[in-house]
């Protein structure tokens, strides 16, 4: 069903748009925080910067963040890897953001079923082939 150019779900009448955009209730757990959960969290604390400064530059903070990444994989100091990966995933989603990408959707539509190449919950692509 159609509301105001979005997709009503029939279960809950919400809007990917309220769903991406409200935060998590208190009685949800704080010690998980799904990729939903964390879009939503990111957008609350940082969208207004986020969309002045725009995708492109969006895009550079992330690829900073995937460079230091690759520094921390490098060493031995596993709070500092831990804390790199955090940040690729928080710049991640903050771009997302600023795409209006729904990433729990993306992610569900091309890997909820499996690998995208052979469909499969374990990959039996040959290894030549992405991923």
């Amino acid at each position: 069903m159609i509301h105001g150019g979005s997709f009503l779900d029939p279960l809950t009448s919400e809007t990917p748009e309220s769903r991406l955009y409200s935060m998590p209730t208190s009685s949800e757990s704080a010690d998980e925080l799904s990729i939903a959960d964390l879009q939503r969290h990111i957008h609350q604390m940082y969208y207004e910067k986020d969309a002045a400064r725009g995708t492109d530059g969006t895009f550079m903070w992330l690829m900073e963040e995937i460079g230091e990444l690759a520094s921390a994989l490098r060493g031995d100091d596993r709070e500092n890897l831990a804390e790199e990966f955090a940040d690729v995933v928080a710049w991640l989603a903050t771009i997302a953001n600023v795409a209006e990408i729904d990433l729990n959707a993306a992610l569900q539509a091309k890997y909820g079923r499996g690998c995208p190449g052979c469909s499969r919950l374990v990959c039996e692509c040959p290894n030549s082939e992405k991923p």
